[in-house]
């Protein structure tokens, strides 16, 4: 009997794959996080545990688990909250989510680009709160999309889609990235894509070389008119420097769906003007959540059967 650490509640029928004879699920009747204490100590008495994004499964965990873990199937295309390098070394497969968020995501980034570009969230909060005295010509000026040049970093899935609902507004799309993938607009140096973008949005992993690839002097070579979206990993972004940026107008607007230090946000970042702001939504959709949930289980699935999933990161 495989045994099987389910760290949170996942969406309902997001662990059908392993409703099976064989397999035990450890999970909690709530839906309390475990500390990373409580992990070491199941660690070892459990074949693979089905994490998400706000679990640390470190070395610490990683070791307490051997020899018996055999797998660690993270809900999250995302996975640099699990140690890979120390899971490769204990024979553990580790997975993620690809592909199946991709539209999802894309559906966010471009919801972020339209509400930071037109002053949406700021126009809002007015109506609401009761400040709007009506409508008035100068009220809410922000800057058009349409025929726009995006500028998109990390041109893998997630940056492909957004590229895709980027030309229906007829935006110009330029890209960057490690390697040329071949298609138009490609640009070799961050530097420039940034000073010709009038809206760049963030897709890359998070790793050592992506953290704070965007700070103080990255967004000073932005236009004053332009706004920044990341959807990808919070500490992609300096926030200090964003919002630092937002309050002198170097930039004009961002839009932000993840944060450095989640769930705290930078007060600062808060407080900032012409800042949209979401609790990393991207994924969130009934459909896309149930389908990651169902690719990690399916995935714990067949590394218990022997197999390798064509979703391990491992090298």
């Amino acid at each position: 009997m495989a045994r099987v650490l389910v760290t949170r509640r996942l969406p309902a029928g997001g662990l059908d794959p392993l409703d099976r004879p064989d397999v035990e699920l450890v999970t909690r009747d709530d839906d309390v996080p475990y500390t990373h204490d409580e992990l070491v100590a199941l660690a070892g008495d459990v074949d693979a545990i089905v994490c998400l994004l706000t679990d640390r499964v470190d070395a610490e965990v990683l070791r307490a688990g051997a020899p018996r873990l055999r797998a660690v199937a993270n809900v999250a295309v995302g996975y640099d909250n699990v140690d890979v390098t120390t899971a490769t070394e204990l024979g553990v497969i580790v997975c993620n989510t690809p592909g199946v968020l991709d539209e999802t995501t894309a559906d966010v980034a471009f919801l972020l680009v339209l509400a930071a570009s037109r002053l949406a969230s700021e126009a809002e909060a007015d109506l609401r709160a009761g400040r709007w005295p009506g409508w008035g010509i100068n009220q809410y000026l922000g800057r058009d999309v349409h025929g726009a040049t995006l500028g998109i970093v990390g041109y893998g899935r997630i940056g492909q889609a957004v590229a895709r609902r980027a030309a229906g507004f007829g935006m110009q799309v330029l890209h960057h990235a490690r390697n040329d993938v071949g298609e138009p607009g490609y640009v070799p140096e961050l530097d420039t894509l940034l000073a010709e973008s009038d809206v760049v949005s963030l897709h890359v992993p998070l790793t050592p070389e992506t953290r704070h690839l965007i700070g103080a002097r990255e967004l000073a070579r932005m236009k004053d008119t332009a706004v920044l979206v990341n959807t990808a990993r919070g500490p992609v972004v300096d926030e200090e420097a964003l919002a630092d940026a937002l309050e002198r107008g170097t930039i004009f607007a961002a839009g932000i769906d993840v944060f450095e230090h989640e769930p705290t946000v930078h007060p600062r970042l808060l407080a900032a003007p012409r800042a949209v702001l979401l609790p990393h939504i991207g994924s969130a959709s009934f459909a896309t959540r149930t389908r990651m949930a169902r690719m990690a289980a399916a995935a714990v699935v067949s590394v218990l059967a022997g197999e390798r999933p064509a979703n391990a990161v491992n090298r």
